[in-house]
């Protein structure tokens, strides 16, 4: 098997049709397959193999997509870098994979040549733009490859990303996705609940296309559909790009969401084009749902999944969403009923799958689902069991099939033996019309072990208190879940996949204590 061979196969139905757009840069079909045959070839003539780690440090680019296509087709296996990582965590990433080349854009070409040369790694670094001096030239790479097609037959079980990620634990771990599950993953988007793409469809991808933003790519390109690609996030460039490039679809986090929200050209621009926005990587608010119907019209959806299921395997429908608005509020707190090939349960502490209504973790099973983490044995013993993904996630099932996750497995507060759930207290704060973000967190308590903590930021021009807050989620939710205390903030820290970084959060309250919440 091959999976550029769907690219390939496009370039020959509609080889004019727009397939990729970055900023200025423009490519058809018949443009891109081209450009990736030539970095394919070019790439073999170097000396790489299939096989061979091949990685990426660079933001959002429309090469990284040329990129990525050409590791497909020449069965090589690609390791994107978040381009937010420091040198310290590149380095780790270079040594661990073994990377024998790596793309690098012109701001990040400096501290990939020092990693390169301290670490004393055989890599190549090519750069995107005017080669940085000690890096060679993408370009000239590009140039001298064939325009020939290049399929590179690849067992289906053979790796095709190393998905690095730190997860919840800071530690950086690769989920080894397997070209089956990356073909499983494209056919996610040809199944999805909203319909397949199409000629005429246009995707943005605001957020890193190393990571969610990416993942849907290769299922636009084997239908004909066109990517564009936000070179960075920023709110205004996203609505403008949406109304200038007639986007149809796009995919956002919880905390674009909140920008959006309250960006002040939102209600001016036109945004009708939009046929779907998926919301993801992160829970949602029920109220920021509300929010983006209102703003938006009845086009959201919701998503869960993990690096480790090779993205979403559940969805909350757009009609779910209305439902959930006009007469099922609890559905507002789902994440969807599981979709597309892949079998969702939850299960008790000895991996048995429990009723309806009863919490246990989420574990999954398919073929999205990984199997291992890279070099990592006795994480991979812990997180791939029997051929189910335990996803660390706790939730229940609703008797008509509809998913709840109450919490992480370490975000849970257990205050005065009660078991409190991060989540539930914040879809309470977000109802509060002063509230644009939430967190909450377990702080030290020398009474109850661990007291609820909120943080907040406040909406431009709002006003409230501590108390009103604490009064309002009382008013909400049973009295041992309600915040004892309130901190606001001018922003809350997100991760490098601009999720809120609780850990981060949390770990501020815990520096002084006597022990710690892990």
């Amino acid at each position: 098997m091959n999976l550029g061979t769907y690219l390939a196969r496009s370039a020959s139905f509609y080889p004019d049709v727009e397939a990729l757009v970055c900023d200025e840069d423009r490519w058809t079909y018949s443009e891109l397959d081209t450009a990736t045959n030539r970095l394919a070839s070019a790439l073999a003539r170097t000396g790489a193999k299939p096989g061979h780690m091949i990685g990426t440090f660079s933001a959002n680019c429309g090469e990284l997509v040329v990129t990525e296509m050409a590791l497909c087709k020449g069965g090589f296996v690609r390791v994107p870098i978040n381009a937010r990582l420091g040198a310290d965590e590149l380095a780790h990433i270079l040594t661990d994979a073994d990377v024998r080349v790596l793309f690098v854009d012109a701001s990040h070409a400096d501290m990939a040549l020092k990693v390169v040369t301290e670490a004393g790694l055989d890599c190549q670094v090519f750069d995107y733009g005017a080669a940085t001096l000690g890096t060679d030239s993408y370009l000239d790479l590009l140039a001298s490859g064939s325009t020939d097609n290049v399929e590179v037959d690849v067992d289906i079980d053979a790796p095709a990303v190393l998905n690095y990620t730190s997860g919840s634990t800071g530690k950086l771990k690769a989920a080894v996705q397997s070209q089956g599950n990356r073909l499983a993953n494209m056919r996610k988007r040809l199944m999805s609940p909203e319909g397949a793409p199409t000629v005429g469809d246009r995707y943005l991808a605001p957020g890193p296309i190393t990571h969610a933003s990416g993942m849907v790519m290769l299922g636009m390109f084997a239908r004909g559909a066109t990517v564009v690609v936000l070179p960075s996030w920023n709110a205004e460039t996203f609505l403008r790009t949406i109304e200038r490039e007639s986007i149809t679809t796009t995919l956002v986090v919880p905390t674009m969401l909140n920008l959006l929200m309250d960006h002040p050209s939102v209600t001016e621009i036109d945004t009708s084009s939009l046929r779907c926005i998926g919301v993801g990587a992160a829970p949602v608010s029920p109220q920021r749902l509300r929010d983006a119907v209102k703003l938006f019209g009845p086009v959201v959806i919701q998503g869960y999944g993990l690096g480790e299921t090779t993205s979403v395997i559940t969805v909350l429908t757009a009609e779910d969403i209305v439902r959930g608005i006009e007469s099922d509020p609890e559905l507002l707190l789902s994440c969807g009923r599981p979709a597309y090939d892949t079998d969702v349960r939850v299960v008790d502490d000895n991996g048995e799958q429990v009723e309806a209504g009863v919490i246990g973790e989420i574990v999954a099973k398919g073929p999205d689902c990984v199997r291992e983490y890279f070099r990592e044995p006795e994480l991979s013993a812990e997180t791939f069991r029997n051929g189910w993904v335990h996803t660390g996630d706790v939730g229940y099932f609703r008797k008509d099939g509809y998913l709840f996750i109450v919490d992480r497995k370490k975000d849970m507060i257990i205050s005065g033996g009660f078991n409190i759930y991060c989540s539930e207290v914040e879809a309470a704060l977000y109802e509060h019309t002063a509230v644009a973000e939430a967190c909450i967190v377990g702080v030290p308590d020398p009474k109850w072990g661990e007291a609820v903590k909120a943080v907040v930021v406040l909406r431009s021009g709002s006003k409230t208190t501590a108390m009103e807050l604490i009064d309002h989620c009382g008013s909400r939710l049973a009295s041992m879940k309600k915040p004892r205390s309130v901190d606001f903030v001018d922003s809350l820290p997100v991760n490098r996949n601009g999720k809120v970084d609780r850990r981060a959060i949390r770990a501020t309250y815990w520096t002084t204590a006597d022990r710690h919440v892990n």
